[in-house]
């Protein structure tokens, strides 16, 4: 049997400035449906078609950005998956505190400036722990200077948050972390096995494997508006054992026996 499809690649290497102009190619092109990973890829791709069916894979809340009308009914020409289950920054910190007891200091990496300050300022009360945002930046060239800046202020824990730029810079922030010695809560179960020390938040693995349902069903001729967007059931504990080691820290077994994937 021979080739019935063709798949057009492009990847923005790093500039997000370079988006709207490798969506606007996928449009030329003519491509039967698009397939975008997060945010700033898929606000790229609605810019630029009204009419081509796009797929989004990952993402936060759809419809607070504007992507779709509603979870049930997305309206126009995308559907696809969301990450969202809804604020987990502070039970992120509170399982951070549990691993991690001598967390006293916790920096919030965020450059996208996404955090709710004041529920987490809630949260870190309660625990016993003081914030400090770590100094937003643009490129990776600041990126260890943030590190070096929460080394400097005796911060002795970090906070990951979610969003396209945390995903895109992953390794070399895991690296940072780890070189650092700084035990890290990541937002989701990648992170965990690219070597971060523990995540909570969804597995998105089966979210990119779950997208293939929904170009399926549009090359098939279903709208876009007709598939409602999908999230996942529950968010996921995942535990690098090695990462702790690395970083001469020991988990407890009560933490450890929460957790839903274990690395060693």
């Amino acid at each position: 049997m021979g080739d019935n499809i063709a798949i057009e690649t492009r990847f923005a290497k790093e500039r997000y400035d370079q988006l709207p102009k490798l969506a606007a190619e996928l449009v030329q092109l003519n491509v039967d449906v698009i397939v975008a990973a997060d945010t700033p890829v898929i606000r790229a791709a609605k810019n630029a078609t009204q009419t081509i069916p796009i797929v989004m894979t990952v993402t936060g809340d759809p419809v607070s950005v504007g992507h779709v009308d509603s979870i049930a009914r997305p309206g126009g020409n995308i559907t696809g998956l969301s990450n969202d289950l809804g604020p987990l920054d502070g039970k992120r910190l509170q399982i951070l505190k549990e691993a991690v007891p001598t967390v006293s200091l916790s920096a919030i990496f965020d450059p996208t400036d996404r955090v709710d300050w004041k529920m987490m300022e809630s949260v870190s009360r309660a625990l016993g722990i003081k914030l400090q945002g770590l100094p937003t930046f643009k490129g990776f060239d600041e990126l260890e200077s943030a590190f070096k800046a929460a080394r400097t202020n005796q911060v002795n824990g970090l906070m990951i948050s979610s969003s396209a730029w945390t995903s895109l810079y992953r390794n070399k922030i895991i690296n940072f972390a780890s070189q650092y010695r700084l035990p890290a809560m990541y937002p989701r179960t990648i992170d965990v096995r690219h070597g971060g020390l523990m995540s909570y938040g969804p597995n998105l693995l089966p979210m990119y494997r779950r997208s293939a349902y929904y170009v399926d069903k549009i090359l098939k001729g279903v709208k876009p508006s007709d598939l409602p967007v999908e999230r996942p059931m529950a968010a996921e504990l995942a535990i690098n054992l090695k990462t702790a080691k690395e970083i001469g820290l020991t988990i407890s077994l009560e933490v450890l026996q929460r957790a839903d994937n274990v690395i060693k």
